[in-house]
């Protein structure tokens, strides 16, 4: 499919109360409402990994073309100038925390980026960072990972995910959940330090969505039976 056409589809998928929701969480216009599980009929159509395409998509500033192409991004040819655009540019959560953050840490740049990422002034990009990271530790091997660094990542997310900006928080919150349910090495660690910091405020926009309890969380996922089982992919 070429652009034209996929922003055809995506126009005459769009439905109003789906923008309304996007547009409550952050998406601003353009956007046209369209539901993950419409773009992933138009993702079969595109023969799944198409990079061309993708950054033409997420060139548009249309929030539901800009998902579609972290979607169907090639994480093997993006570049890092890439990725570096696009984290600039993706200004709400649904992009920066999610779209560029799976490919970013489904990539080879992924580590790199992540720790330069959560250095930024930029809460989107901050956010970005911390969900990049976030998703390597899911994906990746404990004895692939550096243990150390992630270490002294927990140290920092506990003194400051109650005083850092919104989403930075939100997603210092997740890396703490994340480090605790796949990396064996420091679950004991960051148990501790979820239990420490407990419930995270965080502005959610008036939405009724929920921040986890990091403990709380990981010690569902220890009952069900979830810790440590690694994930193929980040995006789905």
């Amino acid at each position: 499919m070429t652009k034209s056409e996929v922003m055809l589809a995506l126009k005459e998928m769009g439905n109003d109360q789906t923008k309304k929701i996007l547009m409550s969480h952050g998406a601003k216009e353009p956007v046209f409402g369209v539901k993950v599980a419409d773009l992933k009929k138009i993702i079969k159509k595109t023969k799944k990994k198409n990079q061309a395409l993708a950054e033409e998509l997420f060139a548009t500033g249309n929030s539901d073309a800009m998902y579609l192409g972290g979607l169907i991004a090639d994480e093997k040819t993006i570049s890092k100038a890439t990725l570096q655009k696009w984290v600039e540019t993706a200004y709400w959560s649904y992009l920066s925390e999610y779209a560029v953050a799976w490919v970013s840490a489904e990539s080879p740049y992924g580590w790199e980026l992540g720790l330069e990422w959560i250095e930024n002034k930029e809460e989107n990009i901050a956010a970005a960072g911390w969900s990049t990271l976030s998703n390597i530790v899911a994906m990746n091997n404990d004895e692939d990972l550096d243990v150390k660094t992630l270490s002294n990542l927990l140290k920092r997310a506990e003194k400051e995910v109650h005083r850092d900006k919104n989403r930075v928080s939100y997603t210092m919150n997740n890396f703490i959940i994340s480090v605790a349910a796949y990396v064996q090495p420091l679950t004991e660690e960051a148990l501790i330090i979820a239990k420490n910091i407990g419930k995270v405020k965080v502005d959610m926009n008036g939405t009724a969505c929920k921040v986890p309890v990091a403990y709380d969380y990981v010690k569902k996922m220890e009952k069900m039976g979830r810790l440590y089982k690694k994930k193929k992919v980040a995006r789905c």
